[in-house]
């Protein structure tokens, strides 16, 4: 599926929605229900870090971070709920659906509520950086992308939702970032300047969509983070900045010649002991397999290209997580914060379910030193806790995965995970 698309299921006052599926999709879900067969997941108390905290690097990543539609609609600054969707054209629907689902949310929600639990999260692990893709355009453009269907957008004065979890840095070649126009666009990238939040992947030009944000570490070191869009996850030819044109940095494909072509992008920022991310947009919403291209590009570009962490996004569930010459590629985050609460299909992928992904990169060697996950649940349309049996679920989840991927979670006592690597004989 080129793009995210909503159909009716059934109604009463308010739609029912699925979420529909390709073909190729669909021949990927899984074929265990609940649980993946046959994996294991044993119980350790969370390992410490074996290196000094000085030579660390932490980095917090997630999934889409979509707060546009019923989000934007509970915050303090409701932005207009007018859609352009086949079966609903009003924002708040949303909203009711969710409520429908889980109960009551009180309206007006605080900025910071929409990060429920992960606050905390985020003040225990203190990472140095803080990266989400944010899968949404942030103006008050009435110009939606025409023919589009699905458009994303929150009001400015709604900001303060971003900068309550202390963002760091948004990736942005995404599919919906361009939702609202070229002046939705523009209005994204200043009111997100002004709020003190970097961002890379779009830009009034193709130069500033290819740069990179750039981050000292306390004197640690360098982050450099990139973003980059792809095709197969729904981002419009037509919005592949240029000479002349605004867009997003799009790749033409997932070539050697791609790889190459980034290398030397790079090359032209890297300096020794930089951690670089690639932040990439790519692939469909459902399924589990991992395309070979995909593996391919992710190694060539830790191989080639210089890169030490691949953020992978677009799938609305997590997906496996690989150790590749002793970095991660995560293939999917899934979705960390949405709007989806109540809609029907595929339920067997868990979609409420996601993560907190907590890297701590050695700012010498470039290479993994720990990794971290805490679950999340999606409930009344903030990040929840999950509870033992979810938490559980992810870990079984990402062995069953992860046993052609050289990783292997291990579940702690207070439900937090630990991705290590392992041989492809010991899985």
């Amino acid at each position: 599926m080129k793009r995210r698309t909503f159909l009716n299921h059934a109604a009463r006052n308010l739609a029912l929605l699925i979420l529909p599926v390709t073909a190729a999709a669909q021949a990927n879900r899984p074929s265990w229900i609940g649980l993946p067969k046959n994996s294991t997941v044993s119980n350790n108390q969370r390992t410490q870090q074996t290196q000094p905290r000085g030579q660390l690097i932490t980095i917090f990543l997630c999934g889409d971070v979509m707060t546009g539609r019923a989000i934007d609609q509970i915050l303090p600054h409701p932005g207009k709920p007018q859609l352009y969707e086949s079966y609903i054209q009003d924002a708040r629907l949303y909203v009711d659906l969710a409520e429908r689902t889980n109960g009551p949310i009180p309206k007006p929600v605080p900025f910071a509520y929409i990060w429920g639990d992960a606050l905390a999260e985020l003040d225990r692990v203190s990472p140095d950086l803080r990266i989400i893709n944010l899968e949404t355009s942030i103006t008050a453009s009435d110009d939606a992308w025409p023919g589009k269907g699905i458009n994303y957008r929150m009001h400015p004065r709604n900001i303060h939702c971003l900068t309550a979890a202390r963002i760091d840095a948004c990736a942005l070649a995404n599919n919906h970032v361009l939702d609202w126009g070229y002046d939705g666009l523009e209005e994204t990238l200043s009111t997100l300047k002004r709020a003190g939040i970097t961002t890379c992947g779009a830009g009034s030009n193709i130069d500033e969509a290819m740069a990179p944000a750039v981050f000292d570490i306390n004197g640690k070191g360098r982050v450099l983070l990139f973003s980059f869009g792809d095709v197969s996850s729904g981002v419009p030819t037509a919005w592949r900045a240029s000479n002349k044109r605004a867009g997003v940095h799009l790749l033409d494909d997932l070539s050697v010649k791609t790889v190459a072509q980034l290398g030397q992008q790079i090359k032209a920022y890297k300096r020794d002991q930089d951690i670089v991310i690639a932040s990439i947009h790519w692939g469909g919403n459902w399924g589990y397999r991992i395309p070979s291209r995909h593996a391919r590009f992710a190694h060539g570009l830790i191989d080639q290209a210089g890169v030490d962490i691949v953020h992978g996004h677009s799938s609305h569930h997590p997906k496996g997580i690989e150790i590749y010459r002793n970095r991660p590629i995560i293939y999917g985050c899934g979705d960390f914060i949405n709007d989806y609460e109540g809609i029907s299909g595929y339920e067997d992928f868990r979609s409420d379910l996601s993560l907190m992904y907590f890297i701590s990169m050695n700012a010498v060697t470039g290479e993994l030193a720990h990794f971290e996950l805490v679950p999340t649940q999606i409930k009344n349309l903030r990040v929840n806790h999950t509870n033992p049996a979810d938490a559980k679920w992810l870990a079984d989840m990402l062995n069953w995965q992860g046993r052609k991927l050289n990783s292997r979670a291990y579940l702690n006592a207070d439900g937090t995970l630990r991705l290590a690597r392992i041989s492809h004989q010991a899985a």
